[in-house]
């Protein structure tokens, strides 16, 4: 995957200031690290490959908070469509962390706020202020339940229209449980766009049959980790993660007689 990533132009964080896309439609797309690499071979002409000291492909760190009765968890669950997540995200190779609040609205939009934050267990007065304001649950109230670990590739489209991320070498630690798991391979594609403009990469995966198809990273490592936990809806991602994992030992196996 390294080796496709160096033939991309570079695009750096400073010419990506331009789409931040911060209220944003999102649309995710799941599939295996094998045919990912496909995805990568046909992208490389339309898009260009972010860089960060000299690095593509780059580690992310996420401890996600819910209520002692996993109300965040549990409305997703439930399909609640104005929805919340908060969370802090690491990006490992700068040592930059933020709290951020995701919420999701009825139409399908998602908006961002965040601050910079140290990757405490504990919440700081700026925090509390921030999480007061912005947060529809009580700040004391929540705590972390789990952590996960990812690598992130973000590719730009020539017309700096949408920006995509690609996460691969998912695992999971729950904080309650103490459970962990790895899903090393899947790869979690979400094509990040204002407005409707045309979008290379979604005829692209097309062509390879990647459908659309909604990932939670927080709601699956909860339920991959925590079996006491409501579950129900979430079975079909669950047998699609399986489904997945035998796909993807099968492709691979094609990759390797074909090189």
């Amino acid at each position: 995957m390294n080796e496709i990533l160096k033939t991309y132009a570079p695009i750096t964080l400073e010419e990506m200031s331009g789409i931040r896309l911060m209220n944003r439609t999102d649309t995710k797309y799941v599939t295996t690290r094998a045919r990912l690499l496909k995805v990568l071979e046909l992208a490389r002409e339309e898009y260009r490959a972010q860089v960060i000291n000299e690095v593509s492909n780059l580690p992310y760190f996420t401890r996600y908070y819910d209520t002692p009765m996993h109300d965040m968890f549990l409305e997703h669950h439930n399909g609640r469509k104005t929805r919340q997540k908060v969370r802090i995200r690491a990006y490992e190779n700068t040592g930059a962390s933020f709290l951020e609040i995701k919420n999701k609205n009825n139409h399908g939009r998602t908006a961002k706020k965040r601050i910079p934050v140290p990757t405490t267990t504990t919440w700081k007065e700026e925090s509390l202020q921030f999480l007061q304001t912005h947060s529809r649950y009580e700040p004391t109230q929540l705590k972390g339940h789990i952590e996960n670990h990812f690598n992130r590739i973000t590719l730009v489209n020539r017309r700096m229209t949408e920006r995509l991320t690609i996460d691969t070498d998912l695992c999971f630690r729950n904080l309650l449980t103490g459970e962990e798991i790895a899903l090393p391979y899947l790869a979690i594609i979400e094509l990040k766009r204002d407005g409707n403009t045309y979008s290379p990469i979604r005829e692209m995966l097309r062509k390879l049959h990647v459908k659309p198809s909604g990932f939670s990273k927080y709601c699956m490592g909860m339920a991959l980790t925590d079996q006491s936990l409501k579950q129900n809806r979430f079975k079909p991602r669950l047998h699609m993660l399986e489904r997945l994992r035998m796909q993807n030992e099968e492709e691979m196996k094609h990759i390797q007689i074909t090189h």
